[in-house]
């Protein structure tokens, strides 16, 4: 298996999952516990946003601490920043949007990465540059589901896949699953901000666990 396949293969296995925790860490010390909640309710995908400055040392306390979690890093704006996220050990990454000198950062560096798309131009562009799992941002404020339907018209014989991310909850997480085009979510809902901050471990635990039966739900409809 040469090297952009087994990046593809491992990809395709913790999307299996279907979930990405994003994650805003503002204390790099709340990183491995926040990890160890969502795994206690059943996720072991996060995505830690290089929003804070602590986001690197976060990740790395993830990998050290909490091996059975697989973390990324989101917002990666530069590739100064994808070279951090490759120094502390993220395993993929993902940006918001459609960033040409990211993605060659991180296809050099053998990133596994995800970037941002929200128009059919962007799409195309991301094809080109050989790219089919793709960031739907901000998918509730672009047109949600409706129009992820709409780009898998002429998009969907590519083998592109999304990621919708912004505006997802437990209420609408049912209606993206069940779409053929999307690989998994990314959400924020089960491990908020201020939730973290207040170290809600228990209760971070268990939204994760209700979205998990959610996502079981849809894998079995």
């Amino acid at each position: 298996m040469n090297a952009h396949a087994s990046a593809t293969h491992a990809v395709e296995s913790f999307l299996k999952e279907r979930l990405i925790c994003v994650a805003v860490i503002d204390d790099a010390r709340d990183a491995a516990p926040l990890a160890d909640a969502l795994l206690t309710g059943g996720l072991s995908v996060i995505e830690v946003t290089f929003r804070t400055a602590n986001a690197a040392e976060s990740i790395a306390a993830i990998r050290k601490h909490v091996p059975g979690m697989t973390v990324g890093a989101g917002t990666l704006l530069s590739a100064e920043q994808v070279k951090r996220a490759v120094d502390v050990g993220a395993q993929f990454g993902v940006s918001p949007g459609l960033n040409e000198p990211v993605l060659a950062a991180a296809t050099a560096a053998g990133l596994p990465f995800f970037p941002g798309v929200m128009t059919p131009t962007e799409v195309d562009r991301a094809l080109q540059l050989n790219h089919r799992h793709l960031k739907f941002f901000p998918a509730e404020a672009a047109g949600g589901v409706a129009m992820l339907k709409a780009l898998a018209g002429p998009f969907a014989h590519t083998g592109v896949k999304f990621i919708p991310t912004g505006g997802i909850n437990a209420a609408n997480l049912f209606a993206y699953l069940v779409l053929p085009q999307v690989a998994a979510i990314g959400g924020s809902w089960m491990a908020e901000r201020q939730m973290v901050v207040e170290k809600a471990w228990q209760k971070i635990a268990a939204m994760t666990a209700n979205a998990m039966k959610i996502i079981a739900q849809a894998k079995s409809g």
